[in-house]
């Protein structure tokens, strides 16, 4: 497997950040120290994908390319019902998000539903230049009984609706134990994190 350090570029939050690779193999970093793949601490790194398709089109991004992580809003909350998930396109090409992830948290049957208006460009991909990041706030639960999630999966959606871009993505746990139900709600990918806030904060 070809990689390279990533420089000058921000990789990691606070909450930490895995890179999932086509293998199934994810690397965590901390906000400040390295990733640790395998036991072995290194510089962060890209993950070389096959070809993108036809010449001069953008592939849809998967889980080959992004690091991913998910974090608590605001950073001190005990609750954590409000999280912000942020991915990072870490290969060396551009890579295409399309309209929201799909999210299930735990052994939930159901991934949250998306908040519509939360689009800012219905129908255009977010696309992602290497070391560029999106984000979507996700709202965990709501007024309703509660079950305990240990888990975040997320799914990428590809270029038609209902298709999927890779494989599902484990996302590290900002917390040990999530209390979801099925009030849980996601926004569309966004470039600006305090937009995608916006809409489950005041939920």
């Amino acid at each position: 497997m070809n990689m390279k350090s990533l420089t000058g570029r921000r990789v990691a939050v606070a909450a930490g950040l895995v890179l999932a690779l086509g293998g199934g193999l994810s690397a965590q970093a901390s906000a400040t120290g390295p990733l640790t793949i395998g036991g072995k601490a290194v510089d962060a790194v890209t993950h070389r994908s096959g070809g993108s398709g036809a010449k001069g089109t953008v592939a849809p991004c998967s889980q080959e390319v992004l690091g991913v992580s998910a974090t608590k809003e605001p950073a001190d909350s005990e609750d954590a019902r409000h999280l912000l998930l942020t991915v990072q396109n870490a290969g060396d090409k551009k890579c295409n998000l399309y309209r929201y992830p799909l999210v299930r948290l735990g052994a939930g049957k159901n991934t949250a539903r998306v908040i519509e208006e939360s689009d800012p460009n219905p129908g255009v991909p977010v696309t992602l230049a290497p070391g560029e990041e999106a984000y979507a706030g996700l709202l965990v639960n709501g007024p309703m009984d509660e079950y305990e999630a240990k888990s975040i999966t997320l799914s990428l959606q590809g270029r038609k609706p209902g298709s999927s871009a890779g494989k599902p993505i484990d996302v590290p746990m900002p917390v040990e134990t999530l209390y979801a139900n099925d009030f849980q709600r996601v926004t569309y990918w966004t470039t600006a994190p305090g937009f995608a806030l916006d809409f489950i904060m005041s939920k």
